[in-house]
């Protein structure tokens, strides 16, 4: 996963897909999030439990623990393989369990005559459904942002036709598993059997070349996720 998503429509949008029996306790703006380039290390919405319900927070995206700062930029993944062994999460795992809602992601493809130049994809439900991607936080309650404060998304191996674009995806969950992962009732073994298991398969997918406007950070619109026509020598299918 190369680091870039979409999530653009209100909040409510996606809440409202997670069937939730857990009361949303804070507030949040329920304007469209209009955001189609989610960068590392910008502030973005995600669904998080606390005591009594469950919290939408802007949190950034990218989280090191105390004794990693500074010492390379935040990491934004986390591998699917290692991330409930590893030492660099451990403080994450597994009682950090968040979602973070999207769109749609973005995938830079090399090409294969000169790799300096990447074509960029993107991804999203072949139903159009929101998607739900399985991510770890920590985030300290206050109107303020705390130092501490960030997210990682997990990421899997990529399967099928999407190894095509890239050999990692984003751990994408379906609203049911969504809503479990969520659940603070739900067990850490079961947090695991999640993690290994149910990423959603290529086949849920569908993926178009777009615009290189993505590549820049300061680029923002609807027009960055609209489809682009390449030479066929440049079609993936």
């Amino acid at each position: 996963m190369c680091g870039r998503y979409s999530i653009y429509e209100a909040m409510d949008h996606y809440l409202k897909q997670l069937s939730l029996d857990l009361e949303v306790i804070n507030g949040y703006d329920h304007e469209r999030i209009n955001r189609y380039n989610v960068a590392p290390s910008t502030r973005v919405e995600i669904i998080r439990p606390v005591g009594g319900g469950l919290s939408v927070d802007r949190v950034k995206w990218g989280w090191a623990p105390f004794w990693a700062k500074g010492k390379r930029p935040d990491p934004i993944n986390a591998r699917a393989e290692t991330v409930m062994t590893g030492k660099f999460f451990k403080d994450l795992w597994p009682g950090g369990r968040t979602l973070a809602p999207a769109n749609g992601w973005f995938e830079w493809i090399p090409d294969p005559t000169d790799p300096k130049r990447k074509q960029p994809y993107y991804i999203t439900a072949a139903s159009d459904e929101p998607l739900y991607f399985a991510a770890l936080a920590e985030v300290h309650a206050g109107f303020e942002p705390h130092e501490r404060d960030g997210f990682v998304i997990i990421t899997a191996a990529a399967d099928e036709g999407l190894l095509d674009i890239h050999d990692r995806k984003p751990l994408v969950l379906t609203p049911a598993v969504a809503k479990e992962w969520l659940d603070p009732e739900t067990t850490a073994a079961r947090a695991e059997e999640i993690v290994r298991d149910s990423c959603r398969p290529a086949a849920d997918f569908k993926w178009r070349p777009v615009g290189k406007r993505v590549g820049n950070v300061r680029n923002e619109g609807p027009g960055l996720i609209e489809p682009v026509d390449l030479p066929r020598s440049g079609q993936l299918f």
